[in-house]
């Protein structure tokens, strides 16, 4: 018995539907692997801004959050609770949210930080230096290398400042463990100076104003040369024609300085005594520095990297306004626990030493890494 042949438009229905939930289903299997990879490690690692919140309405925005949120460990909190960064100021426990809004506004056009490795021999200094910054409404945070926090609460401004202690530590160590780029993010300027500066004729307001107008990343103050008793390198030197300088001309043999320069020592270069970071600039200076060599020696050579472009035209000294560098060698001296008087001479011999050999190991470290990474090329190589 023959049976009448199905009418094609209803096979085309048919086909049309299982067509449909074969393509549901394919989305949904999709989607579910898109979020176990996300969960497994394979998410995007991009930082969440402020502005990604402008965006959620989109669905490829969300999800890229979705992403992120896999990748910082977020996932169990919803968006609009996210908060991905941190700042140094003090909070009252007491004073109303508008008061602090208020008092952190009152010159808002820049925010920065100055963080110092301090001893209470350099009070002098320190108290100088907070006091101009902290004027400015600038954020000051202290790196007490000997043990003495209770000596600074004098001072009127103690209780503005973030204080932490740890016994002989340098400030690229403090730097390393308490300024990340997650949380120093909410400053436009990191200042990570030493101590033994002088600054009657420096004013950090101005300062940032010609570091922003010559579209700087990384500077420092000029030295005063008649003032000044341990200037190391030239280009350090203030030069009182200019309000910016880049570069020194030197035909020197042992120098060689001059326009067809392209890297440090005649140019692109800073010390790493009293720089000035940018926000970008620091996000990839912190990452320069070396987690066990604390001194910080070598890394003042490879600071052009960081510079967000061109180190010949990135990095400057400000003439302008500027300090001097007293030269007084204070870290390494007896704690306060002390019970033995040491040789303060016989210290800084071996600091200068261990110093040389952390030198020795960071130019290991750079020559190896760029041998090793095949897809880095050096911008600054002609």
């Amino acid at each position: 018995m023959k049976h009448p042949a199905p009418h094609p438009r209803r096979c085309g229905v048919v086909a049309a539907v299982v067509a449909l939930v074969l393509l549901a289903c394919l989305q949904i299997q999709y989607h579910h692997l898109k979020v176990d990879l996300g969960s497994s490690g394979f998410a995007s690692g991009t930082q969440h801004t402020s502005s990604d919140r402008h965006h959620w309405g989109s669905s490829s925005s969300s999800n890229s959050y979705r992403n992120r949120k896999a990748a910082t460990g977020t996932n169990g909190l919803p968006r609009g609770i996210v908060e991905p960064h941190s700042d140094m100021y003090l909070r009252p426990l007491w004073e109303s949210s508008s008061a602090t809004a208020k008092r952190q506004n009152k010159k808002d056009q820049y925010t920065a930080l100055l963080a110092m490795a301090v001893g209470i021999s350099q009070i002098k200094n320190v108290d100088n230096m907070a006091r101009k910054f902290l004027n400015e409404n600038y954020a000051v945070m202290l790196f007490h290398y000997d043990g003495n926090v209770d000596g600074w609460r004098h001072l009127q401004w103690s209780d503005k400042a973030v204080h932490i202690l740890a016994h002989n530590q340098t400030k690229w160590w403090f730097a390393k463990r308490f300024l990340h780029p997650d949380v120093m993010a909410i400053y436009d300027f990191i200042f990570l100076w030493d101590e033994d500066l002088g600054v009657e004729h420096f004013n950090p307001r101005r300062y940032l104003d010609i570091m922003v107008s010559e579209g700087l990343e990384i500077t420092q103050p000029a030295l005063d040369p008649d003032l000044s008793t341990d200037i190391h390198h030239r280009i350090t030197i203030r030069n009182k024609m200019t309000k910016v300088h880049r570069r020194i001309y030197d035909n020197r043999p042992s120098m060689n300085c001059s326009d067809n320069s392209t890297g440090p020592p005649c140019t692109g270069w800073v010390e790493g005594m009293a720089p000035v970071f940018s926000r970008a600039a620091w996000k990839c200076v912190w990452h320069l520095i070396q987690n066990d060599l604390i001194h910080g020696w070598g890394l003042d050579m490879k600071l052009g990297y960081c510079a967000q472009g061109d180190r010949t035209e990135k990095v400057g000294v400000i003439d302008s306004e500027y300090v001097v560098h007293q030269g007084i060698p204070s870290l390494g001296g007896p704690s306060l626990t002390s019970k033995k008087p040491r040789r303060s001479l016989d210290l800084r011999t071996h600091i200068r030493r261990q110093s040389s050999a952390e030198l020795a190991k960071f130019k290991e470290r750079w020559n190896r890494a760029v041998r090793e990474d095949e897809e880095w090329t050096d911008p600054f190589q002609s």
